[in-house]
């Protein structure tokens, strides 16, 4: 009979390691990035739909969404809450 110790090792090591990971999140820096990320790219895709796609500033301000999301999954929550912030400039700009 093999002992248990070992599996209850692996799964409590493995629960805190997901509760270390989701912590982060929960900031404010965090909580800005993730929800301004949402509505952003929202407001990029409606900006799409009414046909302004083509626009230097839409096209910056996906680049800026491209780059924030990078910065999010690598946990650099102020700066992607910046370039979410610009982005939503570009996009109020590209529907002028």
């Amino acid at each position: 009979m093999k002992p248990a110790l070992p599996h209850i090792a692996q799964i409590l090591s493995v629960c805190l390691l997901l509760a270390a990971c989701s912590g982060r999140v929960a900031t404010p820096a965090g909580k800005e990035c993730t929800e301004g990320l949402r509505i952003a790219n929202q407001e990029l895709e409606d900006a799409k739909v009414k046909g302004f796609s083509g626009s230097i500033s839409w096209i910056k301000a996906a680049g800026l969404l491209t780059d924030a999301s990078v910065h999010e999954q690598l946990e650099k929550y102020p700066s992607c809450a910046d370039k979410v912030r610009r982005a939503r400039i570009y996009i109020k700009e590209a529907q002028k």
